[in-house]
């Protein structure tokens, strides 16, 4: 379990570090999971060493939810005064990726 946490919380810190140095406009835990992936995929940490840890997050991932949640319900208020502008470009958004996606989707098919 430790050397789980410590591989995890060492992507992480890299990612942190790999941000503060460079000034890159990514969250350090994006960069941080792709440094994870990497090392995943060249070999250098096995998924034996991390797959209890991880499997435990995905389990837990719904109280990971909990204070966005509840910090949401603090600006309840200003959600009901926008309800229909953030419900009309959810929709118009969520149209617009679907329909990007399949196109790309259809060029790569074409392309391979």
């Amino acid at each position: 379990m430790i050397r789980q946490s410590a591989i995890l919380f060492g992507c992480l810190a890299l990612g942190e570090l790999i941000v503060y140095l460079t000034g890159v406009k990514l969250p350090s835990s994006i960069i941080g999971m792709l440094l994870l992936t990497l090392l995943l995929r060249l070999g250098w940490v096995k998924l034996h060493w991390v797959q209890g840890m991880s499997d435990f997050l995905v389990e837990n991932l719904g109280f990971f939810f909990i204070p966005p949640g509840v910090a949401l319900m603090c600006y309840l208020d200003i959600i009901k005064a926008q309800f229909w502008p953030i419900v009309i470009s959810t929709l118009i958004s969520t149209i617009i990726v679907l329909v990007v996606t399949g196109w790309v989707h259809q060029l790569i098919r074409k392309i391979k």
